[in-house]
């Protein structure tokens, strides 16, 4: 890599998340950050909602603040590995519950909190939005973290936001959902994430991966869709870098070498917050 750019490798932790069964989806959780250490990654990307599953009723009830158990359990495992982990939480905050995202260190630190800012009208029944962004810079580099359709079409301003703040990669915790009688075949999923994902990547020299559980979606406009996995990296020149596979049942742990931009070309300031 001659113009002094540097490579990390992700791990895209595709998993089976059952709505309202936190310990399972923990346990797996913690499981995957284990394997993706053992393949040599530098950080481990994780679903939205793992714990309790997208808008399942649960979050009523069994949503837990950030700082939490939750959150020390994955940051223990990130800990032990010796990994930073991007995560996608159910987060209580008093009278409210966040669909949010951590990015834990290496040392299971609380890097960044985000709390999604683009939800479906029919998820705001459930949750309430986020108001802020940040980044964090780690031993990897500047690190930018935001939710599933904050990456929409419709919505890329909240990724450029999080480029101009100098975010060398962003990573994206998401649940990607199709009706049960989607032919994947006749119509392959992906394509309303790459091109703003694409979008996002060459106009910032920033690579994006974006993570999905498979599993149920259970509650909602979407009760009875089906998480699907399709998991998608996409390098500094918008190329795809890799995809997952796609199913109901395509659990499992993929790796991805990632080339971050010159440190002489990241923004010389940039906030590292818990917001």
């Amino acid at each position: 890599m001659t113009d002094g750019s540097r490579t990390i490798r992700v791990g895209m932790a595709q998993l089976l998340v059952v709505p309202g069964r936190p310990d399972d989806n923990l346990a797996r959780a913690r499981a995957a950050i284990a394997e993706a250490a053992r393949a040599g990654c530098d950080v481990v990307v994780l679903p939205e909602c793992l714990d309790l599953g997208r808008t399942h009723e649960s979050a009523r009830t069994l949503a837990e603040p950030i700082p939490g158990p939750r959150v020390d359990a994955l940051a223990g495992a990130a800990r032990e590995h010796g990994v930073l982990v991007a995560a996608g939480l159910t987060e209580r905050a008093g009278d409210h519950v966040h669909n949010s995202a951590v990015l834990l260190s290496a040392t299971g630190e609380l890097l960044l909190r985000h709390r999604k800012i683009h939800e479906l009208d029919f998820a705001r029944a459930v949750y309430t939005t986020g108001g802020s962004l940040a980044v964090a810079d780690t031993p990897l580099g500047r690190i930018g973290l935001d939710i599933c359709a904050d990456n929409s079409a419709a919505t890329t301003g909240i990724g450029h936001a999080l480029g101009l703040m100098g975010a060398e990669v962003l990573l994206s915790p998401s649940a990607w959902a199709v009706p049960p009688d989607h032919d994947n075949g006749a119509d392959p999923y992906g394509a309303e994430w790459e091109a703003p994902y694409r979008e996002l990547a060459t106009a910032h020299d920033m690579p994006v991966v974006g993570v999905s559980n498979v599993g149920p979606v259970v509650g909602g406009e979407w009760d009875g869709w089906r998480c699907i996995g399709a998991s998608l990296a996409v390098g500094r020149d918008g190329r795809r870098l890799r995809q997952g596979p796609y199913g109901v049942d395509a659990e499992g742990v993929l790796v991805v070498e990632v080339e971050l931009r010159p440190r002489a070309r990241t923004a010389a300031t940039a906030g590292s917050a818990v917001a």
